[in-house]
């Protein structure tokens, strides 16, 4: 199976809500044969009647998959109310969601458990088959309510925010693994001409690739290979997408297109940069006047600022792989520094430029970063921090709202001026 394959099964199974009831429904038909051989050769007996129990077990079946059903229709309805509030990129969070998965495993493995079970039932009830039914369903009632709890928060604009930021960290520091060392290397570009040029078989959004693969190929074939789009770029059909250099000229095409995933849209997975498209894309429909919530916005500041330190403080001149002499093998583009600041401030600056306490949290936030942030990481957060002050002298003409507007403010409004300009509050948002 080559990358693309497994890659497609991989993100197949993890995006689909459906694989694990379907296979609890699977267990549960084993489960019941196993139990009910059990019953048989213990030799257990029930004093219960035969068809109080046949009713029973109907009833909690029926109310089983009633509650599947609820369960279904209410995620599909909570999804759309939350993309329409906050993104429609948070449905892709919700499938994804374990807890979610193993609840309807559990709700389909009851139910189908407990029709089995009453199916079952002759001349007597097998003990141990029906307490099992019984108190699946129990636990399948008790595992509803901690669902609902679970879903509540976290499909709030905070939990939203949250997960994604974790998640973001994580990608972060998988493609940037390296803590920042002072230095780093601007220019990804290979030397001379290519020998041949790839074009994409088909269109769509570059999702991830295999590095390791695409490095072994090159090595195999003793060429350097250049991967032309970013993760996260769109590539039309026969536009170029790879590039041979230094040999390669009959390095199979196919090999190529089988280490590099193609998709309608944009994925986590490898792609830094789109965790902050959501964020800002959250705070951006916040600050929209059909929904008008600027506190939404500013909780997607704070962890726009977390995410802002992590990437500060890694060396972002990745982009290359190496075989093991130490040769280039693979090169593909990366976002840096300069793409990260105005992809996370420029948006929210502009759609919230009459809101005081967008621009109080946005200059808390560049205050705070130049400067816990080493110096080389400056430059685009005090360009960022200029834009902002003559925004705020454009949109709030009155001497008061200015001053207002051009505090530092760790909350929007409310919270202590300053309060995150020193080393201490920004290590708190770090965390």
């Amino acid at each position: 199976m080559t990358w693309l394959q497994r890659y497609r099964v991989r993100s197949y199974v993890r995006n689909s809500i459906w694989i694990l009831p379907v296979a609890g429904m699977l267990l549960a038909l084993v489960a019941v044969r196993v139990v009910s051989a059990l019953d048989g050769r213990l030799g257990l007996e029930s004093q219960h009647d035969p068809g109080a129990a046949r009713d029973l077990l109907g009833i909690l079946a029926g109310s089983m998959f009633t509650l599947m059903v609820f369960v279904s229709s209410s995620l599909l309805l909570a999804m759309q109310l939350a993309s329409a509030q906050l993104t429609p990129r948070v449905i892709g969070l919700v499938f994804k969601d374990s807890l979610t998965k193993m609840a309807l495993a559990l709700f389909a493995f009851t139910f189908t458990f407990a029709l089995s079970v009453e199916v079952r039932i002759r001349a007597a009830v097998p003990p141990l088959s029906a307490q099992i039914a019984a108190y699946s369903c129990l636990l399948s009632f008790g595992f509803f309510l901690f669902l609902i709890n679970h879903l509540g928060k976290f499909l709030r604009p905070s939990g939203v925010l949250n997960v994604v930021a974790t998640l973001g960290r994580e990608v972060i520091r998988s493609v940037y693994p390296r803590p920042f060392a002072g230095s780093e290397l601007k220019s990804k570009a290979v030397d001379g001409l290519p020998i041949r040029t790839v074009l994409s078989n088909r269109s769509g959004v570059v999702l991830a690739m295999d590095a390791r693969g695409l490095a072994s190929l090159a090595q195999l074939y003793d060429c350097v290979i250049e991967l032309v789009p970013q993760v996260g770029d769109f590539v039309a059909a026969d536009e170029p997408l790879f590039r041979v250099f230094h040999g390669g000229a009959d390095l199979p095409a196919g090999a190529l297109y089988q280490s590099v995933a193609v998709g309608s849209e944009r994925t986590l997975e490898q792609d830094p940069a789109f965790v902050f498209r959501i964020i800002v894309d959250i705070a951006s429909k916040g600050l929209s006047p059909a929904i008008n919530d600027p506190t939404t916005a500013v909780l997607a500041i704070d962890q726009l600022h977390r995410l802002l330190r992590d990437v500060g403080k890694r060396m972002l001149d990745e982009g290359h792989v190496r075989d093991p002499a130490g040769r280039v093998r693979l090169v593909y583009p990366t976002p840096d520094w300069e793409d990260f600041v105005p992809l996370a401030v420029t948006e929210i600056r502009q759609f919230g430029c009459t809101s005081i306490q967008i621009a109080r949290r946005l200059r808390a936030m560049l205050d705070n970063l130049i400067q816990t942030l080493p110096a080389e990481r400056l430059p685009p957060l005090r360009q960022e921090l200029s834009r902002l002050g003559r925004t705020v002298e454009r949109y709030f003409p009155e001497l008061d709202d200015r001053a207002l507007a051009e505090a530092s403010d760790s909350q929007g409004m409310g919270g202590k001026r300053g309060a995150q300009s020193g080393s201490g509050g920004g290590d708190s948002i770090a965390t």
